[in-house]
């Protein structure tokens, strides 16, 4: 792309006037007085990164924020972005909690897994779990996966690819075995309970023995009135609702400019590939910081609001956008490996085909949640670059089910409290079958951990620990390439399995 412009130097601090420009065959008349750095930033879509955006002091803040934090982001000649330890570390040592940016539970597990839409912590009482999956499996909705060499399956998208189909991506890991519902060989056959007594068991009148200890928070339902999210607590449902919900609920309170439209770009996402719902959580959380960033600057003037929007309407789009700014990105019909079922004298039309396919994601959402003040986040070069940042840098989300530690505790009692135990909860696993342990599945982005490089001989890994019961990532040292010197470049290796 060669632009076209015209323009002239109008102060000491290196702001320009821009008089018109031609980007992409889009004209844009008239922009005036932003610096050059943010005008570089529009003109190729904000895929350029200015210093004024201040890298390293995003990173030093997002790590100060990580409690008990020993690691620094820094910049190295051959790898980009890396991370290092300041500090000695242990073998089986945790080096990192990180709190996602963008994360999303696949769609078919939530049809097993009841969580919190912002944590992803599991919710309600541990009789609603099994009695939903009891309920949905007897109708047939039931998606219940099935493991594959001690691990769980990728969920997989049209075209063949999973959700990192470059083969990048990286699986929270966590122990399983065989006895925990991973289990090789023939299946057993699942022994339906009746109606009746799958209905006592949501409702709360059925309880289970021992139930009480591995109780989850109670569900708050979204103030949207979606009836699609959940939450753990009244802290994650504002939280969500402030950062991407109220634009993506579909409930009568939604803020979406057409809640019809996003209910088609749900769908679609759905039947396609869910990493356009991350896609758009990232253009929400864009929009949002947005708005909340105007309302506050706007509050310290009351006149000429519209004269000083004109100035300083760009620099808090991009101040906005700076969470993702500064993570590596391309354009995902660029970057999405070619599926083996691929020949590959057909890869310009399959990489044609993704393209045609984010198209028409984009195209339901910005009927759905379109704001003409941050219309650059709505173009085709964008939206592509947010979901290549997703598919070469999410990490697979995974987060155990209380359900698998019920029946593996049930099964560790002494006798004869076991045996009575068993009476009643026995007939509850054989319902459920072999996939009885169901964790929460989805895929997710961390700031942090996607500034790791990636290893054939890693020195640290993805290891959901027993106490990790949310979405967050957890980073701990590994034994075999773990060398716990100061100064070590942590670096974990290109896929683990759970």
């Amino acid at each position: 792309m060669r632009p076209r412009r015209v323009f002239s130097r109008c102060g000491r601090d290196a702001r320009w006037r821009l008089e018109s420009i031609e980007c992409d065959g889009e004209r844009v008349e008239q922009i005036s007085h932003f610096s050059l750095c943010f005008f570089f930033s529009r003109l190729f879509g904000f895929r350029w990164l200015p210093e004024m955006l201040s890298v390293q002091d995003y990173f030093d803040q997002l790590l100060a924020s990580r409690e008990g934090c020993r690691l620094k982001v820094r910049q190295d000649g051959d790898f980009g972005k890396g991370v290092y330890a300041d500090v000695d570390f242990k073998e089986g040592e945790l080096l990192l909690r990180d709190q996602m940016l963008f994360g999303c539970q696949h769609p078919s597990n939530k049809i097993d897994c009841l969580v919190c839409n912002f944590c992803f912590r599991f919710i309600g009482t541990l009789e609603l779990q099994i009695g939903r999956r009891l309920f949905f499996q007897d109708i047939g909705l039931s998606s219940s996966h099935v493991c594959d060499a001690g691990s769980c399956s990728d969920v997989l998208n049209e075209h063949g690819a999973s959700d990192s189909s470059d083969g990048d991506n990286v699986t929270d890991e966590k122990s399983y075995d065989d006895s925990h519902g991973c289990a090789s060989g023939s299946k057993r056959a699942k022994v339906p309970l009746p109606k009746e007594i799958v209905e006592s068991l949501m409702n709360g009148e059925k309880l289970l023995p021992y139930s009480k200890n591995f109780s989850s928070p109670l569900v708050i339902p979204c103030s949207g009135g979606c009836q699609e999210a959940y939450y753990c607590s009244k802290v994650c449902a504002d939280a969500d609702w402030n950062s991407f919900h109220s634009l993506l609920c579909t409930g009568e309170k939604s803020e979406a400019f057409s809640t019809k439209a996003l209910l088609q770009f749900i769908q679609h996402a759905n039947e396609t590939n869910d990493m356009f719902i991350l896609a758009a959580k990232a253009i929400a959380y864009t929009i949002l910081r947005y708005r909340q960033s105007k309302a506050i600057f706007l509050s310290s003037y009351m006149k000429d609001r519209a004269h000083v929007m004109e100035n300083f309407h760009m620099p808090l789009l991009l101040e906005a956008w700076k969470p993702i700014s500064v993570s590596h990105k391309r354009r995902w019909w660029e970057c999405i490996a070619l599926p083996e079922d691929i020949d590959p004298s057909d890869e310009a039309a399959f990489r044609m085909e993704i393209k045609e396919l984010a198209f028409k994601s984009l195209q339901l959402l910005k009927a759905a949640i379109f704001d003409k003040e941050c219309e650059p986040l709505f173009s085709l070069d964008i939206f592509g670059h947010i979901i290549g940042m997703f598919e070469l840098n999410n990490l697979d989300l995974v987060v155990a089910s209380p359900v698998e530690d019920y029946f593996l505790y049930i099964d560790e009692l002494p006798s004869p409290e076991k045996d009575e135990a068993k009476k009643v909860s026995q007939p509850y696993l054989d319902a459920l079958g072999d996939e009885y342990a169901v964790c929460c599945e989805g895929t997710a982005f961390f700031p942090l951990q996607s500034c790791m490089n990636h290893s054939c001989h890693p020195n640290a890994k993805a290891f959901k620990r027993e106490e990790d019961r949310d979405g967050q990532a957890t980073i701990v040292g590994i034994e075999a390439h773990f060398e716990g010197r100061r100064g070590r470049h942590f670096i974990h290796s290109r896929r683990f399995t759970l």
